[in-house]
């Protein structure tokens, strides 16, 4: 007979803040789901509506002007009133937008409603990686801040899945009919299940120390200290560090982002360009449209789904990779090597798409050993982003900021990237029609910008406490 032996105080505080950082990361699962979930519905919506490139870029990247303004809020109001209840607030107003999204009688009031469910998201983005930042010990705080990019990636594969099984029952097409609706609006409403979980957990989690501590709510905070650290630690000291941080600081607001450097401290140009570059490398076209691009060369619109479903797990893998290697052997070595991957894989892709035709209205046609490599580089260009700046990103915004200024500062750098996000999802469309090459050529300039900006500017921030930070 074997003896189990029994689990050490450790190792239970190490699966609770497992747990609570896992349940934070479902903004992130809800963020990569409404990411992918429009990319089965795109030529859905563009027949229901008889709509354009233009109008098309406009509903898809309407979401994103939510999130911009949502994620300007979030700071402030999660200082105000808790982390917590921002996170609720985010999966309620999410759940109300994925219910309206099925039902829109025009395409502007769909652009409405992705708008509501954009703010929820950009809510989320800000709140879930702060709050993770600030529940989780220095030693595995890499780790699980990582959290919210593996929930993200993981929400974009689940949506695909999703957006496969409802479209197979729907005949294979977009716009089949499934139970009185076509497909793709299933598809929209169904994103109000995993709100709906994010609602509960968000009841159920504990409150970040940091801001009980900030409230003067010490006993709850010290609980909560002893539950995520251990009590093998100096509580008291602990929470006399983070009280000693917290009296020399005041409530952020943009007012204190001000600086020399073109209106605003050095350090938040640094995560508003972390923010803007991960955008403007167009990660986010391969999840939006990848489906309809697929479709456009002629790939069935079910194999469409199925390409975009392969990218998604590629995705997971590298997500994965880096969580294994982003606290061994830090952010700016993960960060560089996915620059240089990046730019190289869409160089690759811009060469390919080269070879494009027109056929007639929207369709083109790439050569087969054009469209093979294209294929590759695809996925090859997700692996390096993934592996890289998709983790990197969300561990160094909830890192290098100051205590005094985080959530503000948070708040902006996230805004920020929900901003280079809209403008990279409304063009594309317009830019495909123009030149699917050029497009590609303009996404891998700035990968190599961000290799620059990596060498140049970049700080490891491995290891340090957040009070350190700054």
């Amino acid at each position: 007979m074997t003896i189990q032996a029994p689990v050490t105080r450790q190792e239970h505080n190490l699966a609770h803040v497992v747990f609570i950082s896992a349940a934070a990361a479902l903004g992130g699962f809800l963020f990569g789901y409404d990411s992918a979930v429009i990319n089965g519905a795109v030529d859905g919506i563009k027949g229901h509506f008889h709509v354009g490139a233009g109008v098309t870029g406009l509903i898809v990247s309407s979401a994103l002007l939510g999130s911009a303004l949502g994620a300007a809020v979030a700071g402030k109001l999660a200082d105000l009133r808790g982390r917590l209840i921002v996170m609720r607030l985010s999966a309620l107003l999410f759940v109300i937008s994925a219910i309206g999204s099925m039902f829109p009688f025009a395409d502007w009031e769909l652009a409405a409603w992705r708008i509501v469910g954009g703010i929820a998201i950009g809510m989320a983005s800000v709140v879930s990686p702060t709050y993770i930042a600030e529940i989780a010990p220095p030693a595995y705080r890499g780790r699980l801040a990582s959290f919210q990019q593996l929930a993200i990636v993981l929400g974009i594969a689940i949506s695909q899945l999703v957006n496969f099984a409802i479209a197979s029952m729907a005949g294979g097409e977009v716009r089949g009919h499934l139970l009185g609706l076509e497909a793709w609006q299933w598809m929209l409403g169904v994103a109000a299940l995993p709100a709906v979980i994010f609602l509960v957990f968000g009841l159920i989690i504990p409150e970040s120390p940091r801001y009980l501590i900030a409230s003067n709510r010490l006993k709850k905070a010290r609980q909560v200290l002893a539950d995520v650290e251990g009590e093998d630690i100096d509580l008291d000291a602990r929470i006399g560090e983070i009280q000693g941080v917290l009296r020399s600081e005041h409530k952020p607001s943009l007012r204190d982002l001000r600086g020399p450097a073109l209106g605003l401290l050095p350090i938040v140009w640094i995560g508003i360009a972390l923010s803007v570059l991960q955008q403007f490398v167009g990660i986010n076209v391969i999840f939006y449209y990848s489906a309809s691009l697929w479709h456009s060369v002629g790939i069935s619109q079910t194999n469409s789904l199925l390409i975009s479903l392969s990218t998604s797990i590629i995705n997971i893998i590298g997500t994965l990779i880096a969580i294994l290697f982003v606290d061994r052997i830090g952010r700016k070595p993960l960060a560089l090597i996915g620059s240089v991957g990046m730019t190289i894989s869409l160089a690759i892709m811009a060469w390919a798409f080269s070879a494009a035709q027109k056929t007639g209205g929207t369709d083109v046609h790439i050569p087969h050993s054009h469209g093979l490599v294209a294929l590759v580089a695809a996925h090859t260009y997700v692996l390096f982003f993934a592996l890289s700046w998709g983790v990197v990103v969300w561990v160094m915004l909830g890192e290098i900021f100051p205590n005094r200024i985080r959530a503000a500062a948070m708040a902006v750098a996230v805004a920020a990237q929900w901003i280079a996000n809209w403008l990279v999802t409304v063009t594309f469309p317009s830019l495909s029609e123009w030149s699917l090459s050029g497009a590609y050529v303009g996404y891998s300039i700035f990968a190599l910008l961000s290799v620059f900006f990596v060498v140049r500017y970049l700080h490891e921030t491995k290891g340090k406490k957040l009070e350190e930070m700054g």
